[in-house]
């Protein structure tokens, strides 16, 4: 199980991971590589042309093996205001080779999302292989860790340096679900500062330099790296945001751009996690609802009804007291309850089945499967990681090293203060969301907030505005919702899940009519993303990747 020196701590990072996914739709509105607006008439300069910037576009990705992959590494600037300063970020970098260099168009360089999921594991477990046969024989399958997260060098912590993780109180309350008393409040306050205040001890000189809109200048570097002159690209979920800030800084760059379960960049901060929490909402009555046709006999109840009692009842008993998890310093909580339903709702075909047994062994006293489907250190029976669905936080025990090449682009990266963990997406997530999105400074904005939610979207939504506080004291980066603006970038094509609870269909519908050209591809299913579950969808996209082929007005795609 997941520690944390409270249980409240622990409810409120879980329910960053819920809603963190889709917060990030401010992030690209802030100025491009020469300082110019993204996508202004005048066009931002080539950055490859600025002297103190060739040294990082000039380099050579020095390819070795790693498994069954390839890997190098890839330096770029801290800070791209002042690259020549000598603090960089070295990223790793994996390729799967195309099947058939004869026939090799360049690189196709995917995005998992997170923010905080490694790119490099992507490759490694195979995410290439997921991909078509059509796409293997043209295409290099490229992936890397965006800067502070997994192998990048420095990494983001909120371990401060001699800090060790507090064992959990057995005699503390766990947090309300409503926060709804003065100390409440401040509890709910305190929590979330003290979260704050050890990512900023451990990674304060990295804050500043993690968002998206530098991450999509490395993708630049890497394109340039990489030999091709255009960026073709998949992003699921965060993804989205990254290939959004990028074709807005670089949007005659692009040759294609997938762009699957979509953040609307011009939502603020409490429009989308309002409409995010009532997209899980949504998506725990379809489970209820649909449960027998995707789990059969294994449904922890025999009809919809029966389902939708057994988790009021289950939440409204954790609420009063938790229930006993097996080797662990603390029971599973009413917030554990919400998360565990929210994050099985990502991949119903492979989630549902381990949730229904997990829900029934709960109803009957036991918390320990439940609480293993909240921390995310559960997978699925069976469940391979696919190109479609973002990959599990976890890390494995040791992998090839993918950023032992050497690179020429900068000065040895310099380390923050604090002991980075082997699996860093936690702290990746909370930086980069709070640095990407704008967030109100005063409490009263997030109580405010409150009624709505629950109006909206029940406990989904409470502990959706409670995991945002954490936030409010962040530095604030330069982003402010905003519409795309892109001008000259081709066709763009957006993949969006008519049942998604992560990205709501809503958000791929308003992106698409965002870019100009921009094309929207609809999977009428429930689950987050589309590309990699249906071979319907994975047919259009590939036939966008290889032959730039449109997707007509209406195109819809069904189980």
């Amino acid at each position: 199980m997941t520690t944390a020196p409270t249980r409240r701590r622990q409810a409120l990072v879980l329910a960053l991971a819920v809603l963190g996914v889709a917060s990030l739709g401010a992030c690209t509105a802030g100025s491009g590589p020469d300082g110019s607006r993204p996508g202004s008439s005048a066009g931002p300069a080539d950055p490859a042309d600025r002297a103190d910037l060739r040294r990082f576009y000039g380099q050579k990705l020095a390819w070795k093996p790693c498994g069954d992959h390839l890997c190098a590494s890839l330096t770029v600037p801290m800070d791209y205001a002042r690259p020549g300063d000598g603090r960089t970020f070295v990223l790793p970098v994996a390729k799967a080779a195309t099947a058939v260099p004869g026939k090799r168009v360049g690189s196709v360089v995917l995005n998992p999302g997170g923010p905080g999921e490694r790119g490099v594991r992507l490759i490694e477990d195979g995410g290439a292989d997921a991909m078509g046969p059509g796409v293997r024989e043209r295409f290099d399958v490229v992936s890397f860790d965006p800067r502070g997260v997994g192998e990048s060098r420095p990494a983001l912590t909120c371990t401060p340096a001699g800090s060790a993780d507090t064992a959990p109180d057995d005699d503390a309350s766990s947090p309300p679900l409503v926060p709804r008393t003065d100390a409440e409040r401040a509890d709910a306050l305190a929590d979330a500062r003290a979260t704050a205040d050890g990512c900023r001890k451990a990674s304060g000189p990295l804050l500043a330099h993690v968002g998206t809109v530098d991450a999509a200048r490395d993708l630049d570097v890497l394109r340039a790296a990489l030999g091709d002159r255009r960026l073709t690209y998949v992003g699921w979920s965060y993804g989205t945001s990254l290939g959004t800030s990028y074709a807005e800084q670089f949007p005659r760059r692009v040759r294609a751009m997938v762009l699957d379960g979509a953040v609307d960049p011009s939502l603020d901060w409490r429009r989308r996690t309002l409409g995010q929490a009532a997209g899980f909402r949504d998506a725990v009555e379809e489970y209820a609802a649909s449960c027998a046709d995707v789990v059969g006999d294994g449904c922890p109840g025999a009809t919809p009804e029966e389902i939708r009692g057994l988790i009021d009842r289950l939440v409204e008993r954790t609420r009063r007291e938790p229930l006993p998890v097996d080797d662990a310093a603390y029971g599973l909580d009413a917030a554990a309850v919400v998360s565990a339903l929210s994050l099985s709702m990502y991949t119903p075909e492979d989630q549902w089945a381990a949730l229904s047994e997990a829900l029934r062994e709960a109803d009957g006293g036991d918390g320990t499967k439940l609480a293993a489907l909240a921390s995310g250190e559960e997978e699925p029976p069976d469940a391979e990681s696919e190109s479609g669905t973002e990959p599990d936080t976890g890390t494995d025990a040791e992998t090839d090293d993918a950023s032992g090449a050497e690179s020429d682009g900068g000065t040895e990266p310099s380390e923050p203060g604090g002991t980075v963990p082997e699996d860093n997406s936690e702290a990746a997530l909370i930086a980069i969301n709070c640095l990407d999105v704008p967030h109100p400074r005063d409490p009263q904005a997030y109580w405010d907030a409150l009624a709505p939610a629950e109006e909206a979207a029940g406990v989904y939504g409470t502990t959706g505005v409670t995991g945002e506080l954490v936030c409010k004291d962040w530095p604030a980066g330069p982003q402010r919702p905003h519409r795309v603006s892109a001008a000259g970038v081709p066709p763009v094509l957006v993949v969006g899940t008519a049942g998604d609870p992560a990205t709501p269909y809503a958000e791929a519908v308003s992106l698409a009519r965002q870019f100009p050209g921009g094309m929207l591809l609809s999977f009428e299913a429930p689950g987050h993303t589309g590309y990699g579950r249906n071979p319907c969808v994975d047919r259009k996209v590939e036939e966008y990747l290889i032959r730039l082929a449109k997707v007509r007005p209406g195109t819809a795609c069904t189980p």
